[in-house]
């Protein structure tokens, strides 16, 4: 038996060991450095808002919007609802619901549909014209006044300027509609 063999390739084993001990422990750093990452970033979602069209700066932070962005919203939303036809009620009804608060849901959907059912019938339409938007940042809400225009028929039945009053709320990183509803002050401050 060679002895000085074996004591060169009982080394050279040795050294193996080391280096795949060695890698096997790198391959471990490298799998608690990811999980910790992982732990890391979890819950840490980012969300991004945006109007359906940006017209001027805005801000938002994690339960407040500038007035910017509540005006564009609160014009966006009046559109969806007051700016109908039997054509386009139902698919605005559609993307309307997909901006309102979780708990005002079943509400305003059932109000479009009551709404959509008698345009239908009468085959009405409704154009609004936005004059004036009037933001709250306290209140997250926005006034909208503007002219009502009612066809039926192709015929001009009401033209009245009217005021909406549109509050939004926060939830899940989004704003939401909580409420959408016709106030009596619709004259425009001078």
């Amino acid at each position: 038996m060679d002895f000085e063999r074996l004591n060169a390739d009982k080394r050279e084993l040795s050294r193996r060991n080391r280096a795949l001990g060695f890698l096997a422990g790198a391959l471990a750093c490298g799998q608690l450095l990811s999980l910790a990452v992982l732990i890391a970033v979890m819950g840490t979602e980012r969300t991004v808002i945006v109007p359906p069209t940006i017209d001027k700066s805005f801000w938002v932070t994690s339960g407040k919007a500038s007035g910017a962005y509540l005006e564009q919203m609160g014009s966006f939303i009046a559109w969806l609802v007051l700016d109908v036809s039997p054509a386009t009620i139902d698919w605005k009804k559609d993307i309307l619901l997909g901006y309102v608060e979780p708990a005002q849901h079943g509400a305003l959907k059932a109000r479009q549909e009551v709404e959509a059912e008698r345009l239908k019938r009468i085959n009405a339409a409704t154009a609004f014209t936005p004059e004036q938007l009037v933001p709250s940042e306290d209140g997250q809400s926005v006034v909208v006044r503007g002219r009502l225009r009612t066809l039926v028929n192709g015929l001009e039945t009401a033209n009245d300027v009217k005021a909406y009053l549109v509050e939004f709320g926060f939830g899940g990183a989004r704003m939401h509609v909580r409420t959408f509803k016709e106030i009596s002050n619709a004259r425009p401050k001078p």
